[in-house]
């Protein structure tokens, strides 16, 4: 109604006005019949409201369409009336949505083939990487080493572009099964040991409960395992020499726990650790970081339904869990 009103408003002036001014000359002609002359105003007013009535009976539809948000994109194609302003909006809006249409396809198209290419990308430059490692096996120390701790920087750098590159289209790139979690931490933690050794920090698996089982996507829950790990003993390192890594249960829950004894997070940073990009005050003395792994970490573990909890307190260290609901942890051996 209101933007009826507000549509109608100028013509609703137009006619008081026009009514006034025909009985002011009426008046000033020296017809006196006021009985006559608001009988006839009355008579047109009458017919004035009953057009404006008939008008908003019959765009009704139109007013209310105009007036109410919508909230998918399927009722653009919905039909808003027979009025040709009416139809004149219905064309308009088809024509927007096969706009639309077009244009999310191009982007979609656009987006799937930059993945493509990053996918290609990464699986090309591991090749070179590798050759240039069993290359450096032939070099005299300390060239050696140096070469082979650049190439796993890089190799480390180039699996993180390809998961979050992934991570867009993670529905079509997983599949759930049970994951023996001491297996898997076992697989990350000998991936790693050349990282341990350099960092001089070193895991310990303290098996509470042994032989915890999970449902869960083994190839991204080996992912957020080896970079809650690798960020341990990197933020670890110079300050502890050991990384205890927990399995047990909590109230029906499996829970996987990481706990270092290094610089800890600054108070400040605690509530921003899992945003793109955030690499906060420890990011900044240690150059290598790019705050994309824990964002990943918490989009991976969303998706796959398992909780992220995080305890710090600065300079003695921090522990961050991956929860497994009840429903996940589907026995033990």
């Amino acid at each position: 109604m209101k933007l009826f009103l507000k549509d109608h408003q100028l013509l609703i002036v137009l006619q008081v006005m026009q009514f006034g001014l025909v009985f002011f000359i009426l008046w000033l002609d020296g017809y006196r019949d006021v009985q006559t002359l608001l009988y006839a105003i009355f008579l047109g007013i009458f017919l004035f409201i009953c057009f404006l009535v008939y008008r908003y009976v019959t765009r009704s539809k139109f007013y209310k369409r105009l007036s109410r948000p919508m909230t998918t994109l399927d009722e653009s194609l919905e039909k808003t009336g027979q009025e040709p302003i009416a139809e004149g909006l219905d064309h308009l809006l088809k024509s927007q949505y096969r706009l639309y249409e077009q244009r999310i396809g191009e982007t979609e198209a656009r987006k799937e083939e930059h993945m493509t290419f990053i996918d290609r990308w990464v699986h090309q430059m591991k090749t070179p990487l590798s050759v240039i490692e069993l290359t450096a096996q032939d070099l005299d120390e300390p060239e050696s080493s140096n070469i082979r701790e650049e190439t796993e920087r890089i190799k480390n750098g180039l699996s993180t572009v390809l998961y979050m590159a992934r991570l867009r289209t993670i529905e079509k790139d997983f599949r759930i099964k049970p994951v023996i979690l001491e297996n898997l931490i076992q697989e990350v933690n000998s991936e790693n040991k050349r990282f341990f050794i350099r960092s001089k920090v070193y895991p310990k698996l303290l098996k509470k409960r042994p032989g915890i089982m999970v449902e869960s996507d083994e190839k991204w829950l080996h992912f957020i395992i080896t970079q809650l790990i690798q960020n341990a003993v990197k933020y670890s390192s110079g300050k502890s020499q050991q990384v205890n890594i927990s399995l047990y249960e909590r109230k029906g829950e499996a829970i996987f726990e990481v706990k270092d004894f290094g610089i800890g997070i600054p108070p400040e940073d605690r509530s921003r650790i899992f945003h793109a990009f955030y690499t906060g005050e420890n990011g900044r003395h240690y150059r290598e970081s790019t705050g994309m792994g824990l964002f990943l970490v918490k989009e991976v573990a969303d998706y796959l339904g398992h909780g992220i909890e995080m305890e710090t307190a600065a300079g003695k260290g921090t522990t961050f869990r991956i929860v497994f609901s009840p429903a996940q942890n589907i026995t033990t051996m």
